[in-house]
């Protein structure tokens, strides 16, 4: 298993070559959770996320006369992107391995620094069958995402730096995907300073973590969408398990909504734009209680790369589920002046439209009657439930929603 030592070589190693991120103090955040809240900003590493620290070290390690075979991996996303930048900086030829479905601006961004693209399959599995096979039949050497002792003990170098970082630090609060994050800050945590709690968390649609923990081994889940899509990991990492079971006191999840929501909050409070595996932190401190209370505890913000469509829609989605947007439908008399009278009411209760939709065609049996859909802003779920009241009050039927109810 991979040793504080090797940990400490890593930080040697990837020094000066490797962001060491900012770690900052959250007013808001803590006021927000009623902890003492520190931000660890790996989402500001060159390529966006803590890969880079695992990637740097491996390729550090592999003999100069090795060098010229390359590398070959699997990988959608953030490791993709560690190591075609950091073979770049090597002068390593490097060739990444990806789903068909991988998203463009990774394609992209991986082509930009320098790596040979293969689109291959239509899940991660297939890719990194079809790495596995190249590189035996390339002499290229395969390096993979999380499931290796030189990646855990460069991943751990992150875990060395909070406890530098943060004086009396309670709590670390981590990502969990394949577990090569939790794994090496877990061993660098229990060997320094064991008092500290490390707590994992992972989304509720990938809880490969949890199973193992159950299971007293990696066992294989189904997965399945999820905003943190860097997580969407189907089995721990042979090599992460021991350090993860020894190191780690206890691993939540959240659910899609906490998520959004806690990107939400990091892009409102700490103006800071991340992916939702990093946000997955902060809902770990907000939907669970953790026993951490006037604690000071740190998020590792992993990563920032999220598509801006995407961060849109997480976005709209956080609003939702906050009860700051609504969506209500309801029947009226179609005639005229109702559709005024309808919106009158929203803002008297002071609620602002965004969107209308007068529906006639879809619209119920009753000739009579016409469907409205509305979509509106608001402050909060007490709001909405206000809102809901004045509907009732003025003879409508109507029904609001957020995403959280729907």
């Amino acid at each position: 298993m991979v040793t504080l030592a090797d940990i400490q070589a890593a930080a040697e190693r990837i020094a000066g070559k490797v962001l060491r991120s900012p770690t900052s103090y959250s007013a808001n955040l803590s006021a927000l959770t009623g902890c003492q809240i520190f931000c660890k900003l790996d989402s500001l590493q060159m390529t966006g996320s803590f890969k880079e620290r695992g990637a740097r070290n491996r390729l550090e390690l592999i003999p100069s006369d090795q060098r010229a075979a390359g590398v070959i991996a699997a990988s959608a996303g953030n490791h993709a992107l560690a190591l075609a930048y950091h073979c770049q900086q090597l002068q390593i030829p490097v060739r990444v391995v990806m789903p068909v479905w991988a998203p463009l601006i990774k394609v992209e961004n991986c082509r930009r620094h320098g790596a040979e693209i293969v689109l291959f399959g239509e899940t991660y599995d297939d890719a990194k069958a079809e790495a596995l096979r190249q590189a035996t039949t390339s002499g290229a050497l395969y390096v993979p995402g999380f499931d290796d002792d030189a990646i855990i003990a460069g991943q751990g170098t992150l875990g060395l730096e909070l406890l530098n970082e943060i004086p009396d630090l309670d709590a670390i609060i981590v990502p969990v995907g394949g577990g090569g994050l939790i794994a090496g800050i877990g061993i660098a945590v229990r060997a320094l300073q064991p008092h500290i709690r490390v707590i994992g968390v992972e989304p509720a649609h990938a809880p490969s973590a949890t199973a193992a923990l159950a299971a007293g081994k990696p066992v294989r889940v189904e997965t399945q969408p999820t905003l943190a899509d860097g997580l969407g990991v189907a089995c721990i990492g042979e090599r992460c398990w021991e350090p993860l079971r020894d190191t780690v006191e206890q691993v939540v999840t959240v659910d899609e909504a906490a998520i959004a929501q806690a990107v939400l909050r990091l892009v409102e409070h700490e103006k800071a734009v991340v992916e939702g595996a990093a946000a997955c932190a902060l809902a770990a401190v907000l939907r669970h209680d953790l026993g951490l209370r006037g604690k000071r505890v740190a998020l590792v913000l992993c990563g920032g790369n999220i598509d801006p469509t995407v961060l849109s829609r997480v976005i709209e989605r956080g609003l939702a589920a906050d009860g700051r947007l609504c969506r209500v439908r309801a029947n009226i008399i179609d005639r005229p002046g109702s559709l005024a009278r309808f919106l009158q009411i929203i803002a008297q209760v002071g609620g602002s439209v965004r969107e209308v939709r007068h529906d006639r065609s879809f619209a119920p049996g009753d000739v009579a009657l016409v469907n409205i859909t509305c979509l509106i802003e608001t402050r909060d779920h007490a709001h909405c439930r206000e809102l809901e009241a004045a509907f009732t009050a003025a003879g409508i039927r109507a029904t609001v929603q957020t995403s959280a109810e729907n």
